[in-house]
């Protein structure tokens, strides 16, 4: 099965940033609100903003208000459609790794 381009392509595209990437990880252990990122990565609050709309529309982070403040962290399952796709290929990459052990153990065997 594959994984739909509509779902997976607005997440690639939000990773290959750089900035979004860093945004990522900072918000991976606890919710922060734009000014804290801000701070931690030295970007304007603009700058984050756009990142945070970005990560937002692709689904790797969530939003939710505090008062007047908006706070951000990541989705737990967000990489979901990364890793359904990267998973296809394992299979395959997976048997030949067994197959070159089994040669590898074949030919000490006939040493």
């Amino acid at each position: 099965m594959s994984v739909p381009a509509e779902s997976l392509d607005p997440v690639l595209r939000a990773l290959a940033d750089g900035n979004r990437r860093i945004i990522l990880e900072l918000v991976r252990d606890r919710p922060y609100a734009v000014g804290e990122i801000a701070d931690e990565v030295a970007m304007s609050q603009q700058a984050v903003s756009h990142h945070l709309r970005v990560l937002h529309g692709s689904g790797l982070v969530s939003e939710r208000r505090e008062g007047t403040r908006h706070l951000f962290a990541v989705r737990r399952d967000g990489l979901g459609v990364v890793r359904e796709y990267l998973d296809r290929f394992w299979p395959t990459h997976l048997a030949a790794l067994k197959h070159a052990a089994e040669d590898t153990a074949r030919g000490r065997k006939n040493d």
